[in-house]
């Protein structure tokens, strides 16, 4: 069996949504982060980054989410969430995903997390000042490939592009980071994703286990 562990709300949610786009069997087992579940040594045994998602398979343990969303994409292949017979089109489904991960997660974890960068009061206020800036640049560009009024990130077909996206879209409009009104295109996808059966499943599941 299949087990991905996640937090409520976070990046996590793009691979949950994604398990349950493809139809896979698998189990959602919740971590706590108010109570330090992702510190407490019996997580450490599993995944020793002591962060989510961590999803553990019949060949060990995987991590971080590209290399989730790849894996989940190339595992069930019928459920077309990925172009997996275009290494380029594949590329390019990579490229978005990391720039997800090491541009907009990073700059949003600035705000969320500042500890993790520096220390003290004045610098977490600097950084929340900053981060607005690089955000709202980051997803002018994903505006920018939203232009042609395509209803998902690459195309006309939903890829594990589209939940990460949504996971990132809710954080930064609800700190209010980026303006909805800035970005209409990424504000209508977000809606439109929203509305799939798989995203509602999650986000029920992850809010009665809460």
């Amino acid at each position: 069996m299949i087990r991905l562990y996640y937090a409520p709300g976070g990046c996590s949610r793009a691979p949950h949504i994604a398990l349950e786009e493809a139809g896979a069997d698998f189990e959602a087992v919740r971590l706590d982060f108010q109570r330090g579940e992702q510190r407490g040594p019996e997580y450490l045994a599993i995944n020793p980054k002591g962060r989510v998602p961590a999803l553990v398979t019949d060949q060990g343990l995987l991590t971080e989410c590209v290399a989730i969303l790849a894996w989940i994409a190339q595992s069930w292949p019928q459920a077309r969430l990925a172009p997996l017979d275009d290494p380029w089109a594949f590329a390019q489904v990579q490229s978005f995903n990391a720039f997800l991960a090491s541009s907009v997660h990073v700059a949003y974890a600035h705000v969320s997390r500042p500890g993790r960068y520096a220390d003290g009061a004045d610098a977490a206020a600097a950084m929340l000042a900053k981060a607005p800036e690089a955000l709202g640049g980051f997803f002018a560009l994903i505006e920018a490939q939203l232009a042609d009024g395509r209803p998902f990130v690459h195309g006309d077909g939903f890829t594990i592009s589209d939940p990460y996206l949504f996971v990132m879209t809710g954080w930064v409009f609800g700190r209010s980071l980026v303006d909805p009104k800035a970005v209409p295109r990424v504000a209508s996808h977000h809606a439109r994703i929203s509305e799939r059966p798989a995203v509602i499943r999650v986000l029920a599941r992850e809010a009665s286990e809460a």
